[in-house]
């Protein structure tokens, strides 16, 4: 579905590469998180798959066709929430589909079916301003799965929260990925939101900015971050980041 190959990514102003070598598959349906440290590169690719960047050298392909800009088949859900504070939360959720000409029933239909499904129909005509940041990141969810994208990018969406909104909103995506079975690339700083996720962890490298190490996630579905192998898998990718990070200072 998903296909980078040979993408690299320097800025012509400083010469700083910030991405050398990225090869991955991406199959329709699969849920995979990137982790590393600051400065490897994971938003950066990100920001490539959307569109919203161009890499230097080798190509990104959606379906076999190559992306050039960004498009409705890839939605980004941010770190902050980015809504229009001018508009209410159905409003706001319906924005992407109006700019994209879906007709105005098919809007408010998707906007309340996905409102609903993230537990926030009730405050539809609420005010931005007046919802929690937890609920503001539960109607960016909303609005970009009511887009129907191919791809739903989601950088650091949960890193501004507390712990408890966090476990919270963790289940909430699970059960809605299982449920439409959308295919989530989720950049995150926290392995054990990354052993939760995904099929598969890419680890990306802030020396080489490469993917240094792949990781296959097996454990049975729902996960429990006390369980064994759940805390020995966390433990193992620490560990990688661990060595990573020093050996990076001493070079």
């Amino acid at each position: 579905m998903l296909s980078l190959n040979g993408v690299e990514k320097t800025y012509a102003n400083t010469g700083k590469v910030v991405l050398k070598d990225i090869n991955l598959q991406i199959q329709e349906g699969e849920f995979i998180c990137m982790v590393g440290p600051s400065g490897s590169g994971k938003s950066t690719l990100l920001n490539c798959i959307a569109g919203l960047e161009l890499p230097t050298k080798g190509e990104i392909l959606l379906d076999g066709e190559p992306i050039k800009k960004p498009g409705a088949d890839r939605v980004v859900m941010f770190q902050e929430s980015a809504l229009f504070p001018w508009l209410n939360v159905v409003e706001n959720v319906k924005f992407g589909m109006k700019m994209i000409g879906i007709d105005a029933k098919e809007q408010k239909d998707r906007a309340m079916h996905y409102l609903e499904m993230v537990h926030m129909a009730d405050y539809s005509r609420y005010a931005v301003s007046h919802l929690s940041g937890g609920m503001k990141q539960r109607v960016q969810l909303a609005r970009a799965l009511a887009m129907d994208s191919r791809i739903l990018l989601m950088d650091e969406p949960f890193s501004a929260l507390d712990k408890q909104t966090t476990n919270i909103l963790r289940d909430e995506v699970e059960r809605i990925w299982e449920e439409t079975n959308k295919t989530i690339l989720f950049i995150t700083h926290s392995v054990e939101e990354a052993v939760f996720f995904a099929n598969r962890i890419y680890l990306m490298s802030a020396k080489s900015h490469t993917i240094a190490k792949t990781y296959e996630i097996d454990l049975q579905r729902p996960r429990h971050i006390e369980q064994k192998e759940f805390l020995e898998i966390r433990r193992e990718i620490l560990e990688e980041i661990r060595l990573q990070m020093a050996d990076s200072q001493s070079a």
